[in-house]
């Protein structure tokens, strides 16, 4: 119990230090990644107006695959979207999560989308 307790602190710790330097507006959204043991979701998230933009779960992917590839196909999905609400540059929030695997390949979909980061 006192592994998980220490691994939750340190997710806490990371996440303060990403949000402390990041804020999405109306021109540059945040792009917000949440994942759990069986999904994930993705959010874009204007800060000063405290409007949620746009949203994606991975209960929306229709092919069923590994959770990267199913992350990777969430990312570029967001990146369908943003280009509807005529977005087209963002700002990446990992959400104190390590950049790498399925918060990756969140990116790297959105990117190939046509997302700028």
């Amino acid at each position: 119990m006192d592994k998980n307790k220490a691994k939750q602190e340190k997710l806490s710790r990371r996440h303060g230090r990403v949000r402390s330097k990041i804020s999405g507006t109306a021109l540059r959204p945040r792009l917000n990644v949440f994942r759990s043991n069986t999904g994930m979701y993705i959010q874009l998230i204007d800060d000063v107006a405290k409007k949620t933009l746009a949203s994606v779960s991975s209960t929306e992917i229709k092919d069923k695959k590994t959770k990267t590839e199913n992350a990777a196909a969430m990312g570029a999905l967001m990146a369908e979207k943003a280009k509807k609400a005529k977005i087209t540059a963002i700002v990446f929030d990992r959400g104190g999560y390590k950049y790498h695997g399925r918060v990756k390949a969140v990116a790297e979909g959105a990117r190939q989308g046509g997302l700028e980061f």
